[in-house]
């Protein structure tokens, strides 16, 4: 879980958003904005960098900063 909460720093920082981290399956990370799946790891077979993150939700204009 610590990718999960680094994460979620890193949006509070940079956005001003607070994020959920809930604690998925068989070694889930999802990332899903408005409930569109914005990163999958599954997908991926990866995890997401901050910086894809963090632009992917400004392009849904997500920011509250």
């Amino acid at each position: 879980m610590p990718k999960a909460t680094s994460l979620a720093a890193s949006l509070k920082e940079a956005l001003g958003v607070e994020a959920d981290v809930l604690v998925g399956d068989r070694g889930q990370f999802d990332v899903v904005a408005n409930g569109a799946l914005i990163f999958s790891k599954q997908t991926e077979e990866r995890f997401p960098e901050s910086d894809e993150i963090i632009d992917a939700l400004r392009s849904l204009d997500v920011s509250t900063a």
